[in-house]
């Protein structure tokens, strides 16, 4: 049952956008996201392979909360912002202020996040979104003490939903990037440090790749093996 849902994910955060040009001209983005030519960050096929095998568990959290609404999908939604702010995807960002909007989160709100502002932080919020910033920063494998910090915030469940919040955001924006950079080429305005060969070979590997890394998921599931990952150092 994951498999379509995480490729119909993939397609409504990407790629529907491409369809949606009258709603473009509704939602403005920051000027450094809107006017990039160049990678913020730039990530690798293993990277973005280990980020869809983290994504399936996390995928189960975010359903499961959605129902509970354990943690609130606004909070989500903020979360994934900040991941999306260090990570720097054009195409994420278009989305998820999309939705954010449909939320009801002001375009002030929501632009504030992507710049990574913290005007409308709520205190409540504040060491989540600070350790989402953190995971993205550390490509997905966030130091032990940071995210016990967040299990001493919000206790061991909430904690579970902030993580996985994190995981699929990283594995969207690590496919959505490239996808970012050849939507701008197609507009003549080419990445500086890219290139055609690594922007379709990462979206047509993401595609080839996502249903071994669906069965990889869930083999870990079934083995009960934890869907986290932390930075040894």
């Amino acid at each position: 049952m994951l498999t379509p849902y995480f490729a119909l994910w993939i397609q409504f955060v990407l790629i529907k956008q491409l369809k949606e040009n009258k709603m473009k001209k509704e939602i403005t983005l920051p000027e450094t996201i809107s006017a990039r030519t160049e990678f913020k960050r730039k990530f690798t096929f293993g990277q973005m392979y280990l980020s869809f095998v983290y994504a399936i568990g996390a995928f189960s959290i975010l359903g499961k909360n959605k129902k509970s609404e354990l943690i609130h999908p606004d909070f989500v939604e903020r979360l994934q912002l900040a991941v999306t702010e260090v990570n720097g995807c054009a195409a994420c960002s278009y989305q998820h202020t999309k939705m954010a909007l449909n939320m009801g989160m002001s375009s002030e709100e929501i632009n504030s996040f992507l710049s990574g502002g913290e005007d409308f932080i709520d205190p409540k919020e504040a060491k989540a979104i600070v350790f989402a910033q953190h995971f993205a920063d550390e490509t997905g494998r966030p130091n032990k003490k940071a995210y016990d910090s967040v299990v001493d915030e919000y206790g061991e469940e909430k904690a579970e939903v902030v993580l996985a919040a994190c995981q699929v955001m990283l594995a969207g924006n690590m496919y959505g990037i490239p996808f970012s950079a050849f939507q701008s080429r197609l507009k003549g305005k080419k990445y500086k440090d890219s290139s055609l060969f690594y922007e379709l070979g990462m979206m047509i590997f993401g595609i080839l790749a996502l249903p071994v890394a669906v069965l990889h998921g869930l083999i870990r599931k079934i083995f009960g093996v934890a869907n986290k990952r932390f930075f040894k150092g």
